[in-house]
Formats: structure tokens, sequence, C-alpha cells
């Protein structure tokens, strides 16, 4: 089963950047569509950015504009860029297939917040 380990989540203000990573056990980015998922305290888990296994992106209108999606295949790794953050960003943030698929990972807490 492959393991997914996100980093990079912290403090940051109103209008503040972040990039967060998730690095996978073995190679899955080259053969399924993966994704950056958050989820709000108190809400369900959403899916806010999307890659497909032929590199198209694509976002949730929340976010589009602010978060670019991207991927390093030698390293296994996905980046969501997240700029202009906002209040409502704050959420743990997981990275998966689309659909999800296995176990999650533990995600990485964001906090936009002045």
């Amino acid at each position: 089963q492959v393991q997914l380990v996100e980093s990079g989540g912290g403090l940051v203000q109103p209008g503040g950047s972040l990039r967060l990573s998730c690095v996978a056990s073995r190679s899955i980015f080259s053969i399924s569509p993966v994704g950056w998922y958050r989820q709000a305290p108190g809400k369900e888990r959403d899916l806010v950015a999307r890659i497909s296994s032929g590199g198209v992106t694509s976002y949730a209108d929340s976010v589009k504009g602010r978060f670019t999606i991207s991927r390093d295949k030698a390293k296994n790794t996905i980046y969501l860029q997240m700029n202009s953050l906002e209040p409502e960003d704050t959420a743990v943030y997981y990275c998966n297939r689309d659909p999800p698929y296995g176990t999650w990972g533990q995600g990485t807490l964001v906090t936009v917040s002045s």
C-alpha cells in the first residue's frame, strides 16, 4: 500500500503564501490522477486541486487563480503552491489519488489568521 506524507503547513497571515508537499512511498503519479484535499473543522473533506496522469490540472472554484498543483515524478512528490491565502483556506490538507484510495496520510494543518 502506498504511504503518503504531507508537509509544509503552518500559520500564515491573510494574503500570505505556503507551499505544501506530498511524498509517496512509490511511484503513482504517472499512472493515476492525484489531488490535494482539505478538511476544515466541522466540514467534509473536499478536493481542491487535481493533476491527471498526463499533467492536466484542475481546481475548485474557491482556489482557482490562487493555488497551483504540480509534481516531480522523479521524487514521487506533488506540491501545492498556495498564494493570496484567506482565512477560509484554514484546514487540514491531504493528498491522495482521485478518487481517493487506501489510507489517508496524517495531513498538514494550514491556519490563515492575523
